[in-house]
């Protein structure tokens, strides 16, 4: 097996998180983040609910699912292993001021990298999840 990532074997489906509260953060990732909600499925026996959000169809986008366990009654534990999904964006600072006053915490506030000339920023979903903004008009 090859890594080569070009070879059609394999295609990036999705990014799985696991969140508190369902609706929060569909509202977070569909009305803040621009997201459809492309589906969404309750399993009663299993005792959890999946919905997939993302910016295309999954048959030809990345998309992310979001997983809420139905008898989970504390928040998760984000762990340190975890980075950050990102986010293309143009004009990073009028949409992290949008994000701002729509009630997103944005814990890193736009402008250039440390280490670079990209301008970048940090959302916070309702469960803490980062996701990085990255204006594309500055990438280097």
């Amino acid at each position: 097996m090859t890594s080569n990532s070009g070879d059609g074997r394999f295609r990036f489906l999705h990014t799985m998180v696991r969140v508190q509260d369902l609706e929060k953060s569909l509202d977070f990732y569909t009305r803040l983040l621009g997201m459809k909600l492309l589906r969404r499925k309750d399993y009663p026996e299993g005792r959890f609910t999946l919905a997939f959000v993302g910016y295309g169809p999954e048959d030809s986008h990345a998309v992310i699912e979001l997983t809420h366990n139905w008898d989970q009654d504390r928040p998760y534990d984000l762990g340190t292993g975890y980075g950050h999904v990102a986010l293309g964006v143009r004009d990073i600072y009028a949409i992290c001021a949008e994000l701002e006053k729509a009630g997103a915490n944005i814990p890193r506030k736009p402008g250039p990298m440390k280490h670079g000339t990209t301008h970048i920023a940090f959302v916070e979903d309702p469960d803490g999840y980062k996701i990085e903004l990255i204006d594309l008009s500055t990438r280097d």
